[in-house]
């Protein structure tokens, strides 16, 4: 027996799951809109060759604060899991490709973390301390 077979460290681990990818989410469309900024976040986004760079801009940071933050509410879970799996599919394909692994590079390592742990989420919910399940009893 592992503790992941104890339904009340599952959702433990759900939720901490949940806390740490949501603020690594609300930090990044943070950082977009007031450390970085539009213009140099659109500046990125133009070099990757994205379209309507600086609308994509607002809706990415809008979608990661957003999402970040129902995320560790526990709000619509596996929905907003999905949103960023596509988001960080997408960030991998424009931003990362051919830059190998490491984070030092500007590779897929934090993407790739980042979709392994949105993928637990979006097929296990967001466990029982959680708004999904406060409306779904």
């Amino acid at each position: 027996m592992t503790l992941m077979d104890r339904p009340v460290m599952r959702d433990i681990a759900l939720v901490i799951l949940r806390l740490i990818v949501g603020v690594i989410f609300i930090f990044h469309g943070w950082d977009k809109i007031f450390i970085t900024g539009i213009d140099k976040t659109t500046g990125y986004f133009v070099a990757a060759n994205l379209p309507q760079a600086e609308l994509t801009v607002w809706v990415v940071a809008l979608v990661e604060l957003i999402g970040g933050a129902l995320l560790i509410l526990g709000l619509l879970a596996p929905t907003v899991a999905m949103v960023f799996i596509i988001e960080m599919v997408g960030a991998w394909w424009s931003m990362h490709l051919g830059n190998g692994l490491f984070v030092r590079d500007n590779g897929a390592e934090l993407v790739l973390a980042l979709i392994g742990g949105l993928f637990v989420v979006f097929v296990f919910g967001a466990g029982r301390f959680s708004l999904d399940r406060q409306f779904t009893k």
